[in-house]
């Protein structure tokens, strides 16, 4: 009984053994293997354990799959880290996860790991300005804001299209005028065959009648962008991308910009401040180094510091317009080739017309920039100015001593010494006594040797009328009646006359009254 007893247990565990094996044999994820070394491999990615295969190539292959399905989700450009390390091992049995499981178990952890994600996004460029929105759609309604602002009718909208010129992702934007399809639609269904004909020889024919204020279609005729716009795909950290509201308000805002603008023949300060529509008080402040103030001297080829507001994004429009309006001739010109160009006299003073017009005229922004009259009738004539002016470039002056120290400025003062007068009718410079005195401007010397309380002098007359003085000189070097010019050496300073110490004395007279020499000078 007891053997009995012992062989049927131990066939009873023997069957176990044997029926488990055939478990593991035939069981779903376990697989047998032969010894042949690394054979069996566990997967770690970023630190993890994924699962486990049977080669590695399936582990590379499955990290790439998950890593195309994680970034199918999305058009954005993600970086992820993604540091995978295979471990293999000689097993005879193993169980292996399913692909399907693993390739799920790698999504999760890499989309656990997502480092940046890149946006899709569009640049737009105009000359050195750049805005990043965050869709086609953006950029364009950003460009169709810049147009609304000058069309309140709605006439036209900005297409954006695709470049085939460029190998990149670009866009072009164009200003289209938007098409009133009703009207052509319905003539297009009614008027067909000989009906469409004779149509469009109707709308050739010409009545022979000239064309009247009526019959003009008034109003905004095109549009389009003054600068090239360049707008291009791209892949972008969000933190780089504007919004829509701060990218319109960056383009199409009007911001101050430095501009030149060089002087013509007949210009003033109060014409050119009309014609860049800035303050004459502006233009000075701008130009300080050049203007002393609204009366000062300008020269043709002189360029002048503007400022114009602008915005980033222009636009360029023309639009046929009615006026009825007061209108100035143009300013007649009678060039005399022996004045100076500051020389004018005024031979017919203006008088305003008036008149009707309708014309194209040309705006970059809110400027006009030019008209075309296509129809004018005058009911007023403008009568003309007429103006005679010199041709002749002025002469110059310069100041007539190297170094010095302005000691004594032009105009009322406290008398120096006994006989000095009160009212100081030049400038002083202190310099030691024999410093080299140079004509200030070419001329005739008037006169040259002593002048009572000026001491040794000399006085030289210019060809535009004026004349120089410079007094308190120690030694004369030149002869009245000599012709000298401008730079050259005339005499050296001194402490001459009625003089408080060694010093020159320069005097600039104007029709014979004497001026702030300092004013003339360049």
């Amino acid at each position: 009984m007891n053997f009995l007893t012992k062989k049927l247990k131990l066939t009873y565990v023997e069957m176990t053994f044997l029926t488990l094996f055939v478990c593991m044999l035939f069981l779903e994820g376990y697989k047998g293997f032969e010894a042949s070394g690394q054979n069996y491999f566990h997967i770690f990615l970023n630190g993890e354990e994924i699962g486990a295969v049977a080669d590695e190539d399936t582990a590379r292959k499955l990290l790439i799959e998950a890593r195309r399905e994680l970034a199918s989700t999305s058009d954005e450009l993600i970086f992820i880290e993604a540091d995978m390390t295979v471990e293999g091992e000689e097993a005879l049995w193993g169980a292996l996860d399913k692909e399907e499981t693993i390739r799920s178990r790698m999504t999760e952890v890499l989309r656990r790991n997502i480092k940046e994600t890149m946006h899709r996004s569009y640049t737009l460029k105009v000359n050195e300005y750049m805005v990043n929105l965050g869709s086609a759609n953006e950029v364009q309604r950003l460009l169709q804001a810049a147009v609304d602002k000058y069309d309140s009718e709605g006439l036209f909208h900005v297409e954006l299209s695709r470049d085939t010129n460029r190998e990149l992702g670009a866009l072009t934007a164009n200003v289209m005028r938007k098409e009133d399809e009703s009207e052509e639609q319905v003539s297009g269904y009614v008027a067909a065959g000989v009906e469409a004909v004779m149509a469009q020889i109707g709308k050739n024919v010409y009545d022979g009648r000239e064309k009247g204020f009526e019959d003009y279609d008034l109003g905004l005729k095109s549009m389009n962008f003054a600068e090239e716009v360049e707008i291009v795909e791209a892949y972008l950290p969000e933190s780089q991308l504007s919004t829509l509201e701060q990218a319109i308000d960056e383009v199409i805002k009007e911001r101050e910009t430095p501009s030149e603008y060089t002087i013509v023949s007949g210009d003033t300060l109060s014409e050119i401040a009309i014609k860049v529509n800035i303050p004459i008080d502006k233009i000075v402040e701008l130009n300080s180094d050049k203007l002393e103030n609204e009366n000062s001297t300008i020269r043709v080829g002189d360029k002048l510091i503007i400022t114009v507001p602008e915005p980033e994004l222009s636009v360029e429009r023309m639009e046929e317009n009615y006026y009825e309006e007061s209108y100035h001739a143009d300013i007649i010109y009678i060039e005399n080739d022996n004045w100076y160009t500051n020389q004018t006299v005024v031979h017919q003073q203006p008088s305003t017309g008036f008149r009707k017009i309708v014309a194209d005229v040309y705006y970059l922004n809110d400027k006009e920039v030019s008209r075309e009259i296509l129809k004018e009738e005058v009911l007023m004539e403008a009568v003309p100015k007429i103006v005679e002016r010199g041709t002749k470039i002025p002469p110059t002056y310069i100041k007539p001593i190297s170094g010095g120290r302005l000691s004594s400025s032009f105009g009322r003062r406290n008398a120096p010494t006994k006989g000095a007068s009160t009212y100081h009718k030049g400038v002083d410079w202190a310099v030691p006594t024999g410093t080299a005195v140079y004509a200030s401007c070419g001329g005739t010397v008037a006169r040259a040797g002593w002048g009572s309380g000026y001491g040794y002098v000399v006085y030289i007359n210019h060809e535009d009328g004026k004349q120089t003085r410079y007094g308190h000189l120690s030694k004369v070097l030149v002869k009245a009646g000599q012709t000298v010019k401008q730079g050259e050496r005339i005499a050296l300073s001194g402490n001459t006359g009625v003089s408080t110490g060694p010093h020159l004395h320069f005097e600039i007279l104007v029709n014979g009254t004497a001026v702030n020499p300092l004013n003339q000078l360049n």
